[in-house]
């Protein structure tokens, strides 16, 4: 079965409130099997447009990264997010 992906890119504009997000929405998206690739570091963007920061999430299925995603818990905590970031949140399906 393929696996499922979170991918995120992500441009924090309130640094005092995202770790806040950071800190919440770990164990919400673990609790759905998540298994965290990529998570900040180092980065050069090559070519087109992306976020300053970069996150991807694996998931046993595109179906589990769906239903992390749109688990009542997590959409509370990434209120956090969407209030001290700007991000670009992407589902996709993998090997």
């Amino acid at each position: 079965m393929p696996k499922g992906y979170i991918i995120g890119h992500i441009t924090v504009t309130d640094p005092e409130r995202y770790p806040d997000y950071v800190a919440k929405d770990t164990p919400i998206l673990e609790a759905h099997g998540a298994r965290f690739i990529v998570r900040g570091g180092k980065s050069e963007l090559r070519e087109g447009t992306a976020g300053e920061r970069h996150v991807v999430i694996e998931f046993d299925s595109f179906e589990a990264a769906k239903a992390a995603y749109e688990d009542p818990d997590y959409q509370a905590v990434a209120d956090i997010r969407r209030a001290s970031a700007d991000s670009t949140i992407i589902l996709v399906e993998g090997v």
